[in-house]
């Protein structure tokens, strides 16, 4: 077993211009106690996930420390509605169908510390932009806009063919590419100096504060920063209606190096990254927790 795993470890060490990165340790999480469960998000620091749980999209909260999961919300999360604010708070956006077949949107906050939440944006039909700050979190909408604080921090993101970057609280407002049906999944790096999304037709692109490019790194998906100097990020193909393959790469930032962190094959997807820790999950909703090791 431990030559087994030895040798697919092995497999997983890729080298480029004296750039060696080597999956360490996988470990799949909650198995056998949850099931199906997709679009993970993890805290800065690693130590906690959400992650929505099944069809019905209800949000859980996982504690690796504890080996706790909290319910958030019964409520239907969609996609990426929900983050960890700089204060370590969740933000989240809950659906429903209403009056016409509208679909209405609410803002909620979720105290870690207590475990209970508060509803911060009334029900209201149109979108619902998470903002993640440095110091907390906001949510947007055309109606009205939620802020954790008076000032937020450093915070990202991204409306239409715009991204939205908030520093000394002024908004900055940046079309750095062209991209018809427009910019998703904007963050920002560990040290608050570089913001990356991803542009349809375009792939991931890396900005600094002032809005100018300094890296395009090709058509991958669902950017997150692993530190200062790398991103994770999905590599799926499809044929128009499913999925042929999906991976996890990692990226240099200054995009000159990528490794496979995952086989084509592996139908892996949704990445993110906290504390040296990166979890993702499968088609069927596998979720993994990775680390690796990067030696320049």
């Amino acid at each position: 077993m431990k030559k087994t795993l030895f040798a697919f470890l092995c497999l997983l060490a890729f080298t480029v211009s004296g750039q060696v990165v080597t999956v360490v340790e996988t470990s799949r999480l909650l198995q056998g106690v949850e099931g199906p469960a997709y679009y993970p998000v993890l805290n800065d620091a690693g130590d906690r996930l959400l992650f929505s749980s099944g069809e019905n999209g209800t949000l859980k909260l996982y504690d690796f420390a504890s080996n706790v999961v909290s319910r958030v919300s019964d409520g239907f999360v969609a996609g990426n509605d929900a983050f960890f604010g700089g204060d370590g708070n969740v933000y989240f956006v809950t659906q429903e169908r209403g009056q016409g077949n509208l679909i209405y949107r609410t803002g909620h906050a979720y105290n870690t510390a207590s475990g209970q939440s508060r509803v911060v944006l009334e029900a209201q039909h149109g979108a619902v932009r998470p903002a993640v700050g440095t110091r907390g979190g906001a949510l947007k909408s055309a109606a009205r806009n939620y802020s954790s604080s008076p000032s937020i921090g450093t915070a990202v993101w991204t409306q239409g063919s715009k991204v939205f970057v908030t520093v000394d609280g002024q908004d900055r407002v940046f079309s750095p590419v062209d991209s018809w049906a427009g910019y998703l999944w904007a963050s920002l790096s560990p040290d608050g100096q570089r913001v990356a999304f991803f542009a349809a037709e375009q792939g991931i692109v890396v900005i600094d504060l002032r809005g100018q490019v300094t890296a395009m790194l090709g058509r991958y998906e669902m950017p997150c920063w692993y530190n200062d100097h790398y991103l994770v990020a999905q590599n799926a193909t499809d044929d128009g209606h499913q999925f042929t393959s999906s991976q996890i790469v990692l990226l240099k930032a200054d995009g000159t190096f990528k490794a496979e962190l995952t086989r084509p094959t592996s139908m892996t997807m949704q990445p993110t990254c906290g504390g040296g820790r990166i979890v993702y999950t499968t088609i069927d909703g596998n979720l993994t927790s990775m680390r690796i090791n990067i030696d320049e």
